[in-house]
């Protein structure tokens, strides 16, 4: 049976990105195929991501005058969910979506198969499909940086039933952490930012 991961990279103080949205803080550390990465995005068959994070994806895919320098980095269908307009990328199976992620994340499901499907973030969106109790895993690349502000993994607690750990690696400098997250999401207190 497929499972729906939030699978991100974080600073040991739990920021996926800095105050400026920015990943620049990320990149100094190397090759994102010396991680899992490869061998979890082969389990993919759906990504779920919200407009911030789809923005950042074509920024850095785009020269400036907005044509694409490289191609749309999945192969995958991707659910963007946002209240605004965003340009689309041609050839690329993107879904604008908005609204609750109850019926979209029906419709991942169905077109995922038997391949997991992908929260690649951000923080709110995943604290959405929390909220849901859609989220299964939680699987976190904790690079050795402080950010100390910026945008939250998931800006929620979860301490009653607390997630259990699953898995822990070492890649470099990175500890990645699996978690299974807990399926009662009433009984976790809700901090909506």
């Amino acid at each position: 049976m497929s499972k729906t991961i939030y699978y991100s990279a974080l600073s040991v103080d739990g920021y996926i990105a800095d105050a400026n949205h920015s990943l620049d803080w990320l990149f100094q550390f190397g090759d994102i195929n010396d991680t899992s990465y490869p061998e979890f995005i082969k389990t993919v068959g759906a990504l779920a991501m919200g407009s911030t994070t789809y923005e950042w994806v074509i920024d850095h895919i785009s020269n400036p005058d907005g044509s694409l320098k490289e191609p749309w980095p999945y192969q995958q269908p991707t659910w963007v969910f946002s209240k605004r307009e965003l340009k689309s990328v041609l050839g690329a199976d993107i879904r604008f979506v908005k609204g609750p992620v109850e019926p979209f994340h029906a419709e991942m499901r169905k077109t995922s198969g038997l391949q997991n499907i992908w929260i690649v973030g951000g923080g709110q969106l995943a604290g959405h499909f929390f909220d849901a109790g859609l989220i299964d895993e939680l699987i976190l690349q904790i690079a050795p940086v402080l950010l100390t502000t910026g945008a939250p993994l998931l800006p929620r607690a979860i301490t009653k039933p607390p997630m259990r750990l699953l898995n822990c690696r070492r890649y470099a400098d990175f500890i990645e952490a699996h978690y299974e997250v807990p399926k009662s999401p009433q009984d976790s207190k809700s901090q909506h930012a």
